[in-house]
């Protein structure tokens, strides 16, 4: 049954498992004749796929669920924030129905009013994001995400190998495998396995140019998953969270690495692929945070060769023990600390970038930048503008850097 004339605006906010599943919900929504478009086209029912992880996460969520009201429509709300504060975002304007985490993608079948099976391979972007793995075990004190997920959970290895040969189907050249906890990826499996074994299947068994994996866990950087990396089409890409460069810090955050220890895998790691883009997330302000530790913080991240910073002010959760721990730091404290790694975060990128001139990078074009430029993403992270008007979005090219503007590169193309 084709419904030509319904109209479905689908909002997210928050992390690439966010992005796959919305992905999931439009590309099923579309095969079934469902026009996804924006608030100001007048929508029937609109999906909000929400963040909690931080206080600002939930305000945008919040701004999101009084913009869509406005419209008429019906709205949809899901996501973490949702999962978290169920009655409060019922009472909201509009709110036709809250839909748990786990039933996200029955969200279409509220909409077409009739039981459908949700289809994994149509997706807006030009580099997927495939989730394999949902859920956290793990305790941070600071983090809310395991109270709205749920326990660890993993596609069985046949189901995430189905999805990436239809998602290579379509023409996609690149997954990027993603989960809330990606490094468990397998172990709560009947016959357990790991991420390693994952990315050697699809390696073996499907012809995707390019796997690229989201943010994982330093101390689940083993040496089975660094053999892998050495493999061609495994992006030259990690994003590892730190956190904090403070071992006191990373106590109270209740991290379960040291400082030390991080920086013997990092180092381990450049070893072994010395042309990696290692970047990270790190969180200013956490409560007991003194003068020293953001300097011991300061200094291990300005030491350390990233590529790239995500800088977070801490923001309490409620329900999780960071919210109560003493002492606080002010805000004006926090916000200066914030703009001083986001400056280092600047040069970092700055630096990784000019080591990337005079090189061939493999980039996968994504958008239209400007009247006669296009721009993508290398394997490793990069992005470059490339002079060109006739490639298509998706298509993979091999570009020479010839220049830079910021930390943004500029080649031409190859092959």
């Amino acid at each position: 049954m084709r419904n030509t004339g319904v109209r479905v605006a689908v909002l997210t906010l928050g992390c690439r498992v966010n992005q796959s599943e919305s992905s999931v919900i439009e590309g099923t929504l579309r095969h079934h004749g469902i026009s996804i478009v924006t608030l100001d086209e007048n929508p029937c029912y609109c999906v909000i796929n929400t963040c909690t992880v931080t206080g600002k996460s939930d305000t945008q969520s919040r701004q999101f669920i009084r913009r869509a009201s406005k419209t008429g429509a019906r709205i949809i709300v899901t996501g973490c924030y949702s999962q978290r504060k169920k009655d409060e975002v019922m009472q909201m304007d509009g709110v036709f129905q809250v839909v748990p985490s786990e039933d996200k993608e029955k969200i279409v079948s509220i909409i077409l009013g009739q039981e459908t099976e949700p289809l994994y391979h149509f997706h807006d972007r030009a580099r997927p994001n495939l989730k394999v793995q949902d859920g956290c075990n793990f305790s941070c004190s600071y983090c809310a995400v395991p109270l709205a997920r749920g326990r660890s959970r993993s596609l069985p290895l046949a189901t995430a190998e189905e999805r990436v040969r239809m998602i290579e189907a379509q023409g996609y050249h690149e997954i990027v495998l993603t989960g809330i906890h990606l490094g468990s990826y397998g172990k709560d499996l009947p016959r357990k396995t790991s991420l390693a074994k994952l990315i050697k299947r699809i390696i073996t068994h499907t012809d995707i140019r390019r796997i690229r994996l989201s943010s994982l866990e330093i101390n689940e950087v083993d040496d089975e998953l660094l053999e892998v990396l050495g493999d061609a089409r495994v992006c030259r890409h990690l994003h590892l969270p730190l956190q904090s460069g403070s071992d006191e810090i990373l106590r109270r955050m209740n991290r379960n690495y040291s400082v030390c220890a991080y920086s013997d895998k990092i180092s381990k790691i450049l070893s072994t692929h010395s042309d990696i883009a290692i970047g990270t997330d790190v969180i200013v302000g956490f409560p007991g945070e003194r003068d020293e530790d953001f300097e011991e913080s300061y200094r291990f991240i300005t030491d350390t060769p990233f590529a790239y910073l995500h800088v977070f002010p801490f923001s309490p959760r409620t329900h999780t023990s960071a919210s109560e721990m003493l002492p606080k730091v002010s805000n004006n404290v926090i916000a200066d600390r914030a703009a001083t790694l986001k400056n280092v975060g600047i040069l970092k990128k700055e630096h990784y970038a000019l080591s990337q001139l005079n090189k061939i990078l493999d980039v996968i074009i994504e958008e239209k930048d400007g009247l006669c430029h296009m721009s993508g993403t290398a394997g490793n992270y990069t992005k470059i503008r490339v002079s060109a008007q006739n490639l298509h979005r998706g298509t993979l090219v091999f570009i020479r850097s010839a220049g830079i503007e910021g930390t943004i590169l500029k080649g031409f193309v190859i092959a």
